[in-house]
């Protein structure tokens, strides 16, 4: 299964994309992706319903969240009522170990995005501050990085022994797709966000990247 981790909705204050015409372009374009998870910023939406697009479009859309820490962004997968009152997640600093442990305690699974970004990046605080234990896995490609940011993720990643992951980071429709993740068979089936988490746990994934295919 091929999904698309990273994307953004009119629910994110920076998103121009509705979730229908995410799904229209998939379609029309015919992208090589099962699904998307929408990761709206400093906020978890549990009120959208997108079940009957599901249906009407064959395709998996699943609900996560794009935090910020004092040590760059950070994507939490499997957001639920305990998560959600551990930190406050519109807030623009949270201490990035508080957010890695309040994930693993409440069952979710946390990875800094676009490691590779200058500011918002999790390399470019620990130039400055030295690394954080507990961070384990990161996106190593990204759909809205500029040449040579996932170049330094994927080498930063490597010396920390980092698992790697791709989403498009998409906030436009046309953006879609550009960066995914590859599931193997044998990180288990994915019908829901627990099997979304427990597939990321068990590492058997890879990045991909289909952002030459977008642009012919």
């Amino acid at each position: 299964m091929i999904l698309d981790l990273h994307t953004h909705s009119i629910k994110s204050d920076d998103g121009r994309a509705k979730v229908e015409n995410y799904c229209k372009w998939i379609r029309k374009k015919e992208l090589p992706i099962d699904g998307f998870v929408l990761t709206e910023h400093r906020q978890f939406d549990d009120e959208s319903d997108y079940r009957h697009l599901e249906d009407t479009y064959g395709l998996l859309i699943l609900k996560a969240s794009e935090v910020e820490t004092d040590y760059g962004h950070v994507l939490v997968f499997g957001v639920n009522d305990d998560l959600v009152n551990s930190f406050d997640f519109a807030k623009v600093d949270n201490p990035l170990p508080e957010v890695l442990e309040a994930a693993e305690r409440c069952g979710a699974f946390a990875a800094p995005c676009h490691p590779g970004r200058k500011n918002v990046g999790l390399f470019a605080h620990y130039e400055r501050k030295g690394p954080v234990d507990g961070v384990h896995t990161v996106e190593v490609l990204n759909g809205g990085s500029i040449p040579g940011e996932d170049e330094l993720s994927v080498e930063r990643a490597a010396e920390h022994g980092y698992r790697g992951f791709g989403g498009s980071d998409s906030h436009i429709v046309s953006r879609i797709g550009f960066c995914a993740t590859d599931f193997d068979d044998e990180a288990g089936p994915i019908d829901d966000v627990d099997g979304l988490v427990a597939a990321l746990h068990s590492g058997r994934y890879r990045p991909v990247s289909f952002r030459d295919q977008e642009d012919e």
